[in-house]
């Protein structure tokens, strides 16, 4: 296996072209990038085995997690997946036409408005998380359960200020 990855060419580069620079945020965020995008590619596979986009997933799995009824207000599915007002509500309308969930009234608010999961929606979104858990085992094999639970841990560490 090598010891050398992308990044470290890229950074040799930039350090021998620009010796001026510290380049060490390149070493762990463009990692972290490049990850991302294998991530990305991995998920797009598994939404895909399931008949959904990835924004799809993030709508239904945020409902999913909900617990019965399967269901929360648009204010809320806004916050969980970080779009705006504008996107969410053209995302509900589309998942709304696939029949994966549905619009109805807030029994406890009469203008509101829930959004709740279909029984479809529900099997869409339990096949698609099973199938990332399994691509994502596979993107992390290579490292023992310990290094997981450090890299997770310093992760979670660094994104506290971003959430």
């Amino acid at each position: 296996m090598p010891t050398n990855d992308e990044v470290d060419r890229i950074v040799d580069g930039w350090s021998r072209e620009r010796p001026d620079l510290d380049f060490s945020p390149l070493q762990v965020l463009s990692r972290v990038g490049r990850l991302a995008r294998h991530l990305e590619r991995a998920r797009k596979t598994s939404f895909e085995a399931s008949n959904l986009e990835l924004w799809e997933f993030d709508v239904l799995s945020a409902l999913r997690r909900a617990g019965a009824p399967y269901q929360l207000s648009p204010k809320t599915l806004l916050q969980q997946t970080l779009v705006s007002s504008g996107t969410m509500t053209n995302r509900i309308d589309r998942l709304v036409s696939r029949e994966l969930v549905e619009r109805r009234t807030d029994p406890d608010d009469g203008r509101g408005i829930l959004v709740v999961m279909t029984g479809l929606g529900r099997e869409r979104v339990d096949a698609a998380i099973r199938t990332l858990l399994v691509a994502e085992r596979e993107l992390l094999e290579r490292l023992p359960k310990a290094d997981q639970e450090r890299l997770s841990a310093l992760l979670r560490k660094l994104s506290l200020d971003f959430d």
